[in-house]
């Protein structure tokens, strides 16, 4: 089968599994795990060696790896929910270069700080201002 054909049915059976609820998943231990099946899935479509690197081939396939994903829709969620986010600028009244930024609540429990809420603003922070901008603006035209 021609790569085309082997990469439509990736995307049919693999990535719909692997993205349903990624923001919710995508931090357990069991995503490892997940990450390892992508990889062999991406090695039999590729015709590799048990022991050969994936990073070239999800390239060439146009297919994002497990973890890239839970960033992407993370990001994703960020970007469309960002009016459910407080911003530095409603906490501090100090104007900064981060008083556009959304502000990272205080959070002492490890379940909180692996949950959507405050890994998107952690991973949205992390965001250069132009790929921020770009993000708001592509959402809004969606």
């Amino acid at each position: 089968m021609s790569l085309d054909v082997l990469r439509s049915i990736y995307f049919a059976y693999v990535h719909s599994i692997i993205s349903y609820g990624i923001m919710f998943w995508g931090k357990s231990s069991n995503s490892e795990e997940i990450f390892k099946v992508q990889k062999r899935i991406i090695r039999i479509i590729m015709n590799l060696s048990k022991n050969a690197s994936c990073w070239q081939p999800f390239r060439e396939l146009n297919i994002l790896p497990v973890p890239s994903q839970y960033i992407l829709s993370l990001l994703l969620f960020a970007t469309k929910n960002k009016d459910q986010f407080m911003t530095n600028s409603q906490i501090r009244r100090i104007t900064t270069r981060q008083t556009s930024d959304l502000y990272v609540p205080a959070a002492t429990l490890t379940i909180h700080q692996k949950g959507v809420y405050y890994q998107g603003i952690k991973i949205y922070g992390h965001l250069p201002k132009t790929i921020k901008t770009y993000l708001v603006i592509k959402i809004n035209l969606n």
